[in-house]
């Protein structure tokens, strides 16, 4: 691909080697992962964000040299040659650009435009939109034919084909493009005919709505549509029509001699043409951003949930609470393992109140459980409440936990086949204990739309979208590290460069012959080449193996470079490992060559001082105000615990322990002003705020971290 190296710069603001590194990375098969984690000196030292956005420009001018070489071939197909064309999209890397250039040679479908056209009235546009004198009568009567064989008919028939010609100038339509960004505004209107009285209150705010298109906001636009959508509101973008038809008569009228006439065709070639054709324009452009900066901010929220700390080392109650269905129970091991399983009845209608504080008392002491993980979904406060009156022998915390998703787990094949003796209830209780102990090894295997983190995900472009979250969820399981002996082939799938077959042979290998003993051992899966080998091995870790560098980020390209250090500086690894003071020893400069450059160098110095690092935090317990069980027992002015369980472009959601949640207007993030909501707030983080509004019919309330 020849890139448009000045356009990406632009874009992306990086350097054209830059550029040009990742390029060729990415065509010779390097995962986004791999290439930030293990090429920086290639790349001067690009994140993963970056060369996502790198990525991304090279997509989209890929496809824009697609669309160059297919108009191009559809123009020699058409005999057309006209060497100034040609050479505009040839060497033009605008898409509207080229789609403007090709327009006056589009095929037209049978209208009154094509039947003027083969009735030979072109020459007589042409006299309309060029003459500088008045049209004679002889001069129109000489175009007579058997359809137009009329002053009248023939004006009308001319004036088809100059609307077309008008609405086709390229200098027209990006001017008046430009005037629309500057000047239009997206505006809405009730529909009379919607008589669904839910959705009309629930885009109440939009019933008679206007703001400028360059103001309008990602969240607001993707609401309006969906409203439109639902057949809520009409949505149109206002102009001044004089002014519009003044800026075209700019481009069209030289002169006055034929100004009657062209004004109609003017006119018409704005309203019939031009003006549905832009407004689809910007709607379509106005919905790729939209869907961007919404994929943009459900990705950071996706990355925040998966990289949610683990609990570590403790063997968990996991409890799906419920009302007249019960209370799934089940046990689990430190490492996820089902114990054992059971069904309690506290709450209405059963009331079993005392019998199933005896329950969990007795699976506590049974199974020497270290503490408790309640869904928050139906009865979570109920059951916290239970729990909370119970006498354990030792200190057991309790941890609320959102479930979003654990149903939609417990229905799945990948729940079937990891659980094929147990039914869903079960299925989903274990998915809420284990994204506990280990949020990322469990979140992988649903569905990220399904997690409930996003906002307007069903809105957007769902096929960027997959991908874009995909990607997420691969950076995540790079940046953490994944254990090659215990992993499931869910986790293992997103490691660089294996993939879901690979990481079902991977399984499958260590089924059969055991656990590996080295990452050596993963040339001897089947289909695991040189390739997949070097993408895949620095992400992986063997604990206890013969080389204590297979349970570290360091990718096994550097060991012989690491024996040489040893050698040289007379040293083993083991004792360089987690040894400051002897790495600190050792003259790292000497060992930049063109093969390990400075960046590489500093990685392996950093690596070995704390090898596996996860970079994952420590866990905490949040407390919900105990008064609160509903939407009820919310009153203005009260300060609340909380935590963000989702965050928007317009502010944040807030669990604060009832069925609804609270939002956080970007207004009320911060006393001062903030145009992204994560400067102040991420997903899971605890918050303290004050309840400024409750609407109990529309079930919101309003918080505000201000003052507090």
């Amino acid at each position: 691909m020849d890139l448009p190296l000045r356009l990406i710069s632009s874009s992306t603001g990086f350097a054209d080697n830059q550029i040009k590194a990742v390029y060729q990375l990415i065509s010779d098969g390097a995962t986004i992962p791999f290439i930030s984690r293990y090429r920086k000196d290639r790349t001067g030292s690009l994140d993963e964000l970056a060369i996502e956005k790198i990525v991304d420009q090279l997509d989209f001018f890929e496809k824009v040299k697609k669309r160059k070489e297919s108009v191009l071939k559809l123009l020699l197909k058409k005999n057309i040659t006209d060497n100034q064309i040609v050479a505009k999209i040839t060497e033009s890397w605008d898409l509207t650009e080229i789609e403007d250039l090709y327009l006056p040679f589009k095929e037209v479908k049978k209208s009154n435009y094509s039947k003027a056209l083969s009735a030979g009235l072109s020459g007589l546009a042409k006299i309309i939109l060029t003459q500088k004198t008045p049209v004679s009568k002889s001069q129109i009567l000489a175009f007579k034919t058997t359809d137009y064989n009329s002053e009248k008919e023939l004006i009308e028939g001319a004036n088809e084909i100059v609307v077309r010609w008008i609405a086709e100038r390229k200098k027209v339509r990006s001017s008046l493009r430009d005037y629309i960004a500057r000047n239009g505004e997206i505006v809405s209107k009730l529909k009379t005919k919607c008589d669904d009285q839910e959705l009309i209150l629930k885009y109440k705010n939009y019933h008679d709505y206007s703001e400028p298109i360059y103001k309008i906001k990602s969240h607001r636009f993707l609401a309006l549509q969906r409203a439109n959508d639902k057949g809520v509101i009409s949505l149109g973008i206002r102009l001044d029509k004089k002014k519009i038809l003044r800026l075209i008569s700019s481009f069209v009228i030289s002169d006055q001699s034929c100004v009657s006439i062209l004004n109609v065709a003017i006119e018409r070639s704005w309203v019939k043409i031009l003006k549905p054709a832009l407004e689809k324009e910007f709607f379509k452009q106005l919905k790729e951003d939209s869907d961007l900066k919404e994929i943009g901010v459900f990705s950071e929220n996706l990355r925040q949930l998966l990289l949610q700390p683990p609990l570590r080392n403790k063997r968990l109650l996991a409890i799906d609470p419920g009302f007249k269905s019960g209370c799934k129970l089940v046990c689990l091991s430190a490492e996820g393992s089902l114990l054992g399983n059971a069904t309690i009845y506290p709450h209405p209608p059963q009331n079993q109140f005392n019998q199933s504080k005896k329950k969990i008392a007795g699976l506590i002491e049974q199974y020497k459980l270290d503490g408790i993980a309640v869904g928050n979904g139906t009865a979570s406060r109920e059951t916290e409440k239970l729990i909370k009156g119970i006498r354990f022998n030792g200190k057991v915390n309790v941890y609320i936990v959102n479930e979003a998703g654990a149903s939609v787990y417990s229905a799945s094949a990948v729940a079937r086949k990891e659980f094929p003796d147990y039914d869903v209830t079960v299925r989903g209780a274990i998915s809420i204990g284990r994204r506990l102990i280990d949020p990322l090894s469990e979140l992988v295997k649903i569905d990220p739309k399904s997690i409930g983190v996003g906002q307007y995900q069903h809105d957007v472009n769902q096929q960027l979208l997959s991908q874009k979250l995909d990607n997420v969820v691969a950076s995540a399981v790079n940046s953490v590290g994944v254990d090659l002996n215990t992993a499931s082939e869910f986790l293992l799938k997103y490691v660089s460069g294996i993939g879901p077959k690979l990481a079902e042979r991977l399984v499958e290998y260590r089924e059969e012959h055991g656990s590996f003993k080295s990452r050596e051992n993963l040339k001897d899966v089947p289909g695991l080449g040189d390739r997949v080998f070097e993408q895949s091995a620095g992400f992986l870790r063997i604990k206890g193996g013969g080389n204590p560098l297979d349970d570290s980020a360091i990718h096994p390209e550097c060991y012989s470079l690491i024996n040489t250090i040893c050698e040289k500086e007379d040293v083993l690894i083991a004792e360089l490992i987690g040894n400051e003071a002897s790495i600190e020893k050792i003259k790292w400069s000497n060992y930049v060559n063109s093969d390990f450059g400075l960046e590489a160098i500093k990685d392996l110095k950093q690596e070995l001082a704390k090898p596996g690092l996860d970079p994952r935090k420590i866990i905490y317990q949040l407390e919900f105000d105990k008064s609160l069980k509903s939407i009820h027992d919310v009153k203005v002015g009260a300060v609340v615990a909380g935590v963000v369980n989702n965050v928007t472009n317009f502010g944040a959601f807030v669990d604060i322990g009832i069925k609804e949640n609270g939002l956080i207007h970007i207004s009320h993030l911060s006393e001062e002003y903030i145009d992204d909501p994560t400067e102040i707030v991420k997903v899971h983080q605890h918050v303290k705020a004050k309840i400024i509004s409750v609407d109990v019919p529309r079930k919101r309330i309003g918080l505000s971290l201000i003052g507090v």
